[in-house]
């Protein structure tokens, strides 16, 4: 017998309309786990009070997933997730949970159950995936795919998600240190050493977007600014603003300052990735 936890943080899956738009429905995952989980299976379902739109997802709630899924006992997890932080989630259960023993799955939608969307299709994949193989999953659009690289390409299709593969990268912790300032700094033309600084000024650490292959603008003022966060302890980790490739140090001059400062390389990692890895790093 299959003995699963469902994880319901929130989303649009569980939605319904109301007045001045989506809402959380009452019972309605429930009444679509109810109707789709085998009859053998045995599920216990959480449901965070209250529950939480993804964009309000962030390290107290990885913990938290990760308390619930550390301590199960049973054979499989279900995390349904709304989709606009999903690739984070993925990344910081993926990064945390190297050896997990069970398949953790992820799961939402673009649009509401009973709406004639896809989220039943969502629901059943996920369902069939958390009988599969032990690992941080996500099933959607008729595909499981790796939580680790996740990328959402698309803010309204149905098939919102792609996955990016990932070296391993060892941690030295399993929990989100909550205390900790991190974010994603991206460099764009003209934008001022200044503005950097007084981004990585309120940081413990950033992941910073360069360009391409791991270029940046030749700007004195902004190599300094780098190099004076990396000096007080502001850890830096370079990814590329391309969705595939990563970075190549050395391939081009332009780059050469991004590693002189002690930037450290997250070669092809996603920016969600590189933030999780970092963030644990720090912790």
């Amino acid at each position: 017998m299959s003995n699963l936890l469902i994880i319901y943080t929130g989303g649009t899956i569980g939605m319904v309309p109301g007045p001045d738009g989506l809402t959380p429905g009452e019972g309605v995952l429930e009444r679509a786990l109810e109707a789709r989980l085998p009859s053998a299976t045995k599920a216990e379902i959480l449901r965070f009070d209250p529950l939480v739109d993804s964009a309000n997802v962030g390290p107290a709630d990885w913990n938290r997933m990760l308390d619930l899924i550390e301590d199960w006992s049973g054979s499989g997890v279900i995390i349904v997730h709304g989709t606009d932080t999903m690739a984070y989630t993925g990344a910081a259960l993926s990064s945390a949970l190297t050896d997990v023993r069970f398949p953790v799955v992820l799961c939402g939608s673009m649009v509401p159950l009973e709406q004639g969307g896809d989220a039943e299709a969502n629901l059943d994949l996920a369902v069939s995936a958390v009988a599969g193989k032990a690992g941080v999953w996500l099933a959607f659009a008729g595909k499981v795919m790796p939580a680790a690289g996740l990328v959402k390409h698309d803010s309204h299709a149905a098939d919102a998600f792609r996955s990016h593969p990932q070296t391993p990268f060892a941690v030295r912790s399993r929990r989100f240190d909550e205390q900790k300032r991190l974010a994603v700094v991206t460099l764009t033309p003209g934008l001022s050493a200044r503005a950097v600084a007084a981004m990585l000024s309120e940081l413990d650490g950033a992941v910073l977007r360069v360009f391409g292959a791991g270029t940046m603008m030749a700007n004195p003022e902004l190599e300094a600014v780098l190099h004076k966060a990396v000096g007080r302890g502001c850890h830096i980790r370079a990814v590329s603003q391309c969705e595939a490739g990563g970075l190549e140090p050395a391939a081009y001059a332009a780059g050469a300052a991004i590693w002189q400062v002690g930037v450290e390389n997250g070669g092809a990692e996603t920016p969600e990735l590189a933030l999780a890895r970092l963030w644990l790093s720090l912790s």
